[in-house]
Formats: C-alpha cells, sequence, structure tokens
C-alpha cells in the first residue's frame, strides 16, 4: 500500500495499532480489513496486502493471512494468483442474486420466530427499532445500519433453527459488502424504514406465522411498504436511448496499482442526515428496502 493507498484504510490501521499488539486474534483483524469493504475505505479491485497490513498494526503476518482467508471464502476477497488478493467488484446481478437467497430465509425464520418468540425477545427486537429510530435522530446512517442488520440476526435466532442461522452468519458479510440489507444508498424516508421495523416486531407478537413470514419476505425482497425513489428513477422510460459504455466489472488493476485507492470510498450518503432522503450515487446497487 505504497503511494496510492487508501487514506481512510490507513487511518484505521494506524488507530488500532496497540489494540492489536496486545490482541493478536485473527478474528479482530478480521473485523478490521471487512468493515473497510463493506464501508468502502478499500473499494471494488483494490489489493490488499497481507504484509503491509501486519506492518501497519504491529502484529505477525499470520493472524492477517487467516483473516484474508475468511475473507476470499465469504466471497468478499478474490485471490489472483501470483497477484495477490483483491476486493470483489460489487454487481447489480450479484446484488439480486443475495436478494434472492436472503428472501426465503427471511421467509423461514419469521415464521419459526412467530411461533417461538418471548417477551424477552419481543424486548430485544423493540430495543433495536429503539436504537434505529436513534440513528435517524443523529442523522448516524452506520448506527443504523449495524441496528438492522443486528435485528434480522436475532429474528433468525429466535427461529431456533441453528442451520439457519448458520447459513444467515456465512451471508450477511455478502448482503452487507453488496447492500442488499441495509443499504445505506437508501433514498427514502428514514424514520418510515424505523417504524416499518416496529411492525415486522409487532406482527411477530401477534404470532401468526403466515403474515409475519409474508411481511419478512416482502421487506426482504424491496416489496415492503416503504418507498425508494431510486426504484422510481430506474423504472422511468428514458426520452433517449442510452449510450452503450465499455463493461468494466471485474477488471483487475495493474501491477503498480497495490492497495490502493487515493482518497476513502465511504459512502456519500452515509455522511448525509439520515432523516433526509439519501442521495443515490452512480455506484449504487439495485435499489431494495434494508
Amino acid at each position: 500500500m505504497a503511494v496510492n493507498e487508501s487514506a481512510g484504510f490507513v487511518s484505521t490501521l494506524a488507530t488500532n495499532k496497540d489494540r492489536f499488539r496486545r490482541t493478536l486474534i485473527s478474528d479482530q483483524v478480521y473485523e478490521l480489513i471487512r468493515q473497510a469493504i463493506v464501508e468502502g475505505d478499500l473499494g471494488p479491485n483494490e489489493r490488499v496486502v497481507e504484509s503491509e497490513i501486519a506492518r501497519r498494526l504491529g502484529v505477525s503476518q499470520a493472524p492477517v493471512r487467516e483473516a484474508v482467508k475468511q475473507l476470499a471464502r465469504e466471497g468478499l476477497l478474490m485471490h489472483v494468483p501470483r497477484r495477490g488478493n483483491f476486493v470483489v467488484e460489487i454487481s447489480q446481478q450479484d446484488a439480486e442474486y443475495a436478494r434472492q437467497v436472503r428472501e426465503p430465509l427471511e421467509r423461514l425464520a419469521a415464521s419459526l420466530a412467530a411461533e417461538r418468540v418471548t417477551e424477552e425477545n419481543l424486548g430485544e427486537l423493540d430495543a433495536l427499532v429503539a436504537r434505529m429510530r436513534a440513528a435517524v435522530a443523529e442523522n448516524d446512517v452506520s448506527l443504523f445500519r449495524d441496528a438492522d442488520i443486528e435485528f434480522h440476526t436475532v429474528v433468525g435466532r429466535i427461529s431456533g433453527n441453528p442451520l439457519l442461522v448458520r447459513m444467515w452468519e456465512v451471508l450477511e458479510p455478502s448482503l452487507r459488502a453488496l447492500r442488499a440489507i441495509a443499504d445505506p444508498l437508501f433514498d427514502g424516508d428514514w424514520h418510515a424504514m424505523a417504524d416499518e421495523h416496529g411492525r415486522l416486531v409487532h406482527l411477530l407478537r401477534e404470532g401468526d406465522p403466515d403474515r409475519a413470514a409474508e411481511a419478512f419476505a416482502d421487506h426482504a425482497a424491496g416489496r415492503g411498504p416503504v418507498p425508494d425513489a431510486r426504484t422510481a428513477k430506474r423504472n422511468a422510460k428514458p426520452t433517449v436511448a442510452p449510450r452503450k459504455t465499455a463493461a468494466l466489472a471485474g477488471t483487475v488493476p495493474a501491477e503498480n496499482g497495490v492497495a490502493e485507492a487515493a482518497a476513502p470510498r465511504k459512502a456519500a450518503a452515509a455522511r448525509k442526515p439520515a432523516a433526509r432522503k439519501v442521495a443515490a450515487t452512480g455506484k449504487a446497487a439495485a435499489p431494495r428496502e434494508s
């Protein structure tokens, strides 16, 4: 990560250096790199250099290597022989594939959870909805995303199906990275999105498996009641036929383009007030509700 390194990621490495000296745990290195990927500090096709990360954190290379292997298994990194590991390009088609897998998982989780949910479980979900509302009040999209994803993780746990929980744990990083859940570029009413999660809790509280399953499936597939303005924009018929552009997906950076965008690629929307509409960018994945 020499001249053109990602400034945001390098700053994160510097601030975490002392903590990693005390706890040489590959899981913590994994979380750090994964967060840099999903938040955009490490952008598509950027190279992840194990030796540089280890040096900047002041740790041995072994835990970094293990973390990189795990991220590759989850599909967030791609290993290119004799070149290294690169952040996987996000495509709208990949995001749609992820949603297609998410929908039946959410349907099953809600159906089972509606029959097993306890008052303690409902209190936990209510608290997460409260966190979403607080995130909107604080204009913090990142906090909203964390509470949103934890909400769906908890519903899976309430289902009581250990295989479903394991499948969700494998899928969740890809859902987050592909913005197929808790999309930070959502162009709609964030207050209403928090309230929508409150409605889902109400359906679980009622204990009707069929209604809960249908609502969670619609939510996962982007068919819920909270509109995303990007849907209308995407479906609008252009007055002029769009010009064909060359396909860029899957391009691997040149050998001297080691790790490394000139500036962090955090979504601009994540820095804008959550209570207002979050503007879509040209990098946005296919619009879906979180």
